[in-house]
């Protein structure tokens, strides 16, 4: 048997699903005829000069490791339950792959979390009923619906409901979480979870009236999970994947910043150092006659003109000034 270590501690900083109640993850079960996993079955190859673990004491995993047993007890489970709030296939395995990427890129602060597998539920359901799912074209037309007209008249009832009252029942019905824990994973208060609860049974049970007992309820949503192949990627996947999404976002915001920096060098580069005003824009004068060009002398003209040469010579006699 491997067990995980997961020391209560306070909440991650910043997580605002805190307020849970939920129970610690339970030992993960090696399956009969196989025996826990040795050094050579492990990534981590040991390090030379390190002290022997006594067969006594408890294996200390590493992180990856940890992670991975996480990963191996969560995930099958919770795509089939992220498959009853969704009814897409490939939008559960999505949602809780994107869960465990960001518990990876967070794992310390998941790993002293009171509930590590409540942690990556409550996300990876986030990530599901996201509403901006509906801009994706992948996700606007339907899926093929459940070969069994039962369990797609179960998932078509279940689709109806309001995305906060369907997971409240999921969680309820269909993980067996008691009432305060699906208060506190929903953010609602208790007895807001409580008359989701009600009303969201009520809906089911006018669908399907067979389903009105809860016992049965509960029955049919484990069958409905169950029938689908629903497959989950492998935990060395999921890790790699958030790694290099850690990767590629750090060199979008170098470049990011980069870019910043190099425009508002230019523009100090570029930029005038002192005011010029602007150039004010230009405007027709008007009250000012138009200038004309010479044309033939008119009959008044020609009049005034000889009498004034004729006045030249008759005319007084001018001044001159005397020597003295």
């Amino acid at each position: 048997m491997v067990t995980t270590q997961t020391p209560a501690g306070p909440p991650p900083s910043g997580n605002r699903r805190r307020l849970r109640r939920s129970r610690p993850l339970t030992p993960v079960q090696e399956p009969a005829g196989r025996t826990a996993p040795g050094p050579a079955d492990t990534e981590p190859e040991p390090r030379a000069g390190l002290p022997d673990v006594p067969p006594d004491q408890p294996r200390q995993l590493t992180p990856a490791q940890a992670f991975d047993a996480l990963y191996a007890f969560c995930a099958p489970a919770l795509v089939r339950q992220t498959y009853l709030l969704t009814g897409r296939r490939e939008l559960a395995r999505e949602a809780v792959e994107r869960a465990f990427q960001l518990a990876w890129q967070r794992w310390p602060d998941v790993a002293r979390d009171r509930d590590p597998a409540g942690w990556v539920r409550a996300v990876a359901y986030d990530c599901a009923l996201s509403p901006w799912h509906r801009f994706r074209p992948r996700h606007r037309s339907p899926e093929a619906p459940p070969a069994d007209p039962a369990d797609r008249e179960l998932l078509h009832a279940l689709l109806t409901l309001p995305p906060a009252y369907r997971r409240t029942l999921v969680l309820y019905d269909g993980v067996g979480l008691d009432l305060p824990e699906t208060a506190a994973e929903t953010e609602a208060s208790t007895p807001a979870a409580a008359s989701r609860l009600t009303h969201a049974r009520e809906a089911v049970a006018a669908r399907l009236p067979e389903l009105a007992d809860p016992a049965a309820l509960h029955r049919r949503l484990l069958e409905l999970a169950s029938a689908e192949r629903l497959g989950a990627a492998r935990p060395t996947h999921v890790r790699t994947g958030s790694e290099r999404r850690n990767v590629f976002w750090t060199r979008a915001a170098i470049a990011f910043t980069v870019t910043i920096v190099g425009a508002t060098t230019l523009t100090l580069r570029t930029a005038p150092t002192r005011y010029e005003p602007p150039i004010a824009p230009a405007q027709a004068v008007r009250g000012v006659p138009a200038v004309g060009g010479m044309g033939p002398l008119s009959r008044e003209d020609r009049e005034l003109r000889e009498k004034l040469r004729k006045a030249e010579t008759s005319g007084p006699e001018r001044v001159f000034p005397e020597a003295r």
